[in-house]
Order: C-alpha cells, then sequence, then structure tokens
C-alpha cells in the first residue's frame, strides 16, 4: 500500500474514531440533563444527598439500559 493510502486509512479510523467521541459526549450530556431535572430538585449543596445520589445512580443505569434495548431492536430490522 502506498503512503496516501495508508494516509486515507489512518485518516478514517481517526475520523470514525472521533465520531464515536463525539456519540459519547453526547450520550454523556444528555443523560446528564434528563437525570439532573428529575433527581435534584433543590438548590445543591457541596455533596449530593443519598436520595439525590440514589436517583440519579438509578435513573444513569435505566437510562443506559433503555439506550441498549433501543439500538439492539434497531440493529435487528
Amino acid at each position: 500500500m502506498d503512503a496516501s493510502g495508508r494516509e486515507s486509512q489512518e485518516l478514517q479510523r481517526l475520523l470514525e474514531e472521533e465520531m464515536k467521541n463525539a456519540k459519547l459526549h453526547e450520550v454523556v450530556a444528555k443523560l446528564t440533563s434528563v437525570c439532573w431535572d428529575k433527581c435534584i430538585t433543590g438548590t445543591p449543596g457541596s455533596k449530593f444527598s443519598s436520595s439525590e445520589s440514589s436517583c440519579i445512580s438509578n435513573c444513569a443505569q435505566r437510562y443506559l439500559d433503555m439506550s441498549g434495548i433501543i439500538i439492539q431492536k434497531t440493529m435487528q430490522r
């Protein structure tokens, strides 16, 4: 393979990696927004209360579980 072919493959790999990173950041931002709005009802202090921590943890887990299910169902079609 010539140098331009290797450069093209490397560029493609980097582009795919950047797209994955962008998607991950998008999911984290959405997750943060959804769970924050659901679980943090007052003005946050220096620490979350135990109920806030539990809510955020449960919310995040449910969000990730549902995202996985949606991806699986979409790929089956």
